[in-house]
């Protein structure tokens, strides 16, 4: 039994994809895409020289070109902030004052403990702060 070269291809497309999904190597995946190329080149009756030249040049590109932007979006912070983070950076009212120890503002429509980033400052009732961190259920202002 004589198997065609575009199945073997196939086969080593299919092998990659699995181990894409169990590794999450988007290498893996490049390579997939690569293999499946030559398989389309082996399907029309390209040689096997051209087919692995195919298979090289697809492979390389992809690497070459979405790897760098997967890695750029990578490392970009998330657009939209969620959660306490959203909360960074945001003003807030003083409801009781605010020193070191403790004290009470509004912030987003909710009343937080708080307590100053500078443990020697105070912050009066009705005064502006900013929130600069969350500790827990703590806004920590300046």
């Amino acid at each position: 039994m004589n198997i065609d070269a575009w199945v073997w291809w196939l086969v080593g497309a299919a092998a990659l994809g699995i181990g894409l999904v169990i590794t999450a190597m988007p290498e893996l995946g490049m390579l997939a895409v690569g293999a499946v190329a030559a398989a389309v080149i082996g399907g029309l009756g390209g040689d096997a020289v051209f087919q692995v030249a195919v298979f090289a040049v697809v492979s390389i590109a992809l690497i070459a070109v979405v790897r760098p932007i997967a890695t750029r979006h990578r490392s970009q912070r998330p657009q939209l902030a969620t959660g306490v983070e959203a909360l960074k950076g945001k003003q807030a009212i003083v409801l009781e004052r605010v020193d070191g120890t403790g004290g009470r503002i509004k912030l987003a429509g909710e009343v937080w403990s708080a307590r100053s980033l500078n443990a020697e400052l105070a912050y009066e009732v009705g005064q502006e702060v900013d929130v600069v961190d969350i500790d827990g259920a703590t806004a920590i202002v300046m």
